[in-house]
């Protein structure tokens, strides 16, 4: 039997880390990549395809992409209009919705063609257009919305040459990371990483064909476009 493999894009961020370890402990996988910067850049397409030429013999079973960019000391999720900026806008796409498209254009075509294997991106519930109550944070939003099609339309035509593949977003909640610490608000459900990454995987592993293509949050209920 060939090797299994799960792949972790993002691994250094408080959420991958969290899914590399549980992959490691008990999800009965023969290898698991931790895929990081500088060595993947998601700018960088040259990096992303270097990446899945290295990839080790065996099977990719899993691919969790566990990127996302939010703030830094530069940039921070815009509140108004007035704040909008072409190149932070950008810089939203690049790192939120074309980034992990390449990832699926060079790591969706080595998936097993027979067989369950599933690729997840963790995507957020601000980016469902229907969800929006509250507006604001145009950028992040905008760049969301824009990955959940970007994975939407994979899905299709990764049903096309991999019938039992499952492709997927997912709203992992608020979690105790550098990203969303600054907006973790008074009574938010804000919890650590490695729940975050337990919760994560029971919903993955509780998915069947017919849910390729969807929008699920941390406890595996659908979320609106």
């Amino acid at each position: 039997m060939p090797r299994s493999i799960a792949v972790v894009f993002g691994a250094g961020g408080g959420i991958g880390a969290a899914l590399v370890d549980a992959l490691r402990q008990n999800h009965g996988f023969d290898d698991v990549v931790a895929l990081r910067r500088p060595a993947l850049e998601l700018t960088d397409e040259a990096s992303i395809a270097a990446a899945a030429r290295a990839l080790p013999a065996g099977e990719p079973r899993l691919l969790l992409d566990a990127t996302g960019f939010l703030h830094d000391t530069n940039q921070r999720p815009e509140r108004s209009l007035r704040e909008l900026d072409a190149a932070a806008l950008a810089r939203n796409f690049a790192l939120n919705a074309i980034g992990p498209a390449l990832l699926m254009k060079h790591f969706l075509p080595l998936l097993p063609r027979q067989g369950r294997a599933v690729f997840a991106t963790l995507s957020a519930r601000v980016g469902s257009i229907g969800d929006n109550r509250l507006g604001g944070w145009y950028g992040y939003r905008a760049a969301k919305a824009a990955l959940n099609q970007l994975m939407h339309t994979a899905a299709i035509e990764l049903a096309r040459s991999h019938p039992e593949a499952i492709c997927v977003a997912l709203h992992p909640g608020t979690v105790a990371t550098s990203l969303s610490a600054p907006f973790a608000k008074a009574g938010l459900e804000v919890r650590p990483p490695a729940v975050a990454a337990a919760e994560l995987l029971a919903v993955l592993a509780g998915l069947d064909r017919p849910d390729s293509g969807g929008f699920f949050d941390w406890r595996g209920a659908t979320i609106p476009w």
